[in-house]
């Protein structure tokens, strides 16, 4: 009794993959430092910005502090939970991914209703989604799972959920959410222990309804084509890859050296943003 008195219990402490929390914080530090780069100039010539070299660095170390606060928070909460309202999270998700197509509520940028403006930021329920599919497919695969083999009882219903919500990201349009969410769902699946015969029809279908997909429509198909070979029309819809390419190419194996990017002085569109990579590169 005195022992226990004066060596009191410790208290659990929730494991951790430390090796996982050293790579995410080099990438978030690799990251702020190449946002900050990649965004002087723009920043700087933009009345947006105030004209002030480091609005954007600012504002990115802002969202990863918020981030890691959300971060730390969702560590908190036991797995037991995550589970038990997986299914109202992805819900939710498909009534953002609604309202986001309603006139009024959702937020058109070049040409793609895709945010939600909330006061300061724009929020883009797609990005929630993945996680939601993420946290669904894991609870699905968990409740299937004596009925696993079963084509109508297990994979069917998956697949009709993912339908539903593949066709508002298409109404966006978001091809490539589309594509993220659909690998995130399929892949836990997999790992869930799913009937292999399965995952074998579907990569004989999936390429079939891809492509099908993609030619349905003028407009994925001009992307798919840009994508394919930006320099069949380097001013126009392939201007943008194509720059991204010249970053690549001018960069080399070594690079230009840090701050040294050229095609960020507006020559590569989005260079701070959706285009980031090609200037990491160069």
């Amino acid at each position: 009794m005195i022992s226990a008195a004066l060596h009191p219990p410790r208290t659990a402490v929730v494991e951790y993959d430390r090796v996982l929390l050293w790579l995410v914080t080099a990438l978030l530090a690799i990251g702020l430092v190449m946002v900050y780069s990649a965004s002087i100039a723009t920043a700087e010539a933009s009345r947006y910005t105030g004209y002030q070299a480091a609005y954007y660095l600012v504002r990115h170390g802002i969202f990863i502090a918020v981030g890691l606060l959300c971060a730390l928070a969702a560590f908190q909460v036991p797995l037991q939970a995550w589970q038990k309202y997986a299914p109202w999270l992805f819900v939710g998700g498909v009534i953002l991914l609604l309202l986001v197509l309603i006139p009024g509520i959702g937020k058109t940028v070049n040409g793609s209703r895709r945010w939600l403006p909330l006061f300061l930021i724009n929020l883009q329920p797609s990005e929630l989604m993945k996680f939601f599919a993420v946290v669904y497919a894991a609870d699905y695969a968990v409740r299937k799972g004596a009925v696993r083999d079963r084509f109508l009882k297990s994979f069917l219903p998956m697949f009709g959920v993912m339908a539903l919500v593949g066709g508002l990201l298409l109404l966006e349009p978001d091809m490539g959410a589309l594509v993220v969410i659909c690998v995130i769902a399929m892949g836990t699946l997999w790992l869930g222990g799913f009937n292999l015969k399965i995952f074998l029809g579907l990569s004989v279908l999936l390429p079939l309804a891809f492509a099908a997909l993609v030619f349905s429509s003028d407009y994925r198909t001009q992307r798919v084509l840009g994508f394919l070979d930006p320099w069949a029309d380097p001013y126009g819809k392939g201007y943008q890859l194509s720059h991204a390419l010249i970053a690549f190419g001018r960069g080399e194996w070594l690079g230009v050296g840090l701050g040294g990017s050229v095609e960020k002085l507006f020559y590569l569109p989005e260079a701070h943003t959706d285009f980031l990579l090609a200037v990491i590169a160069e």
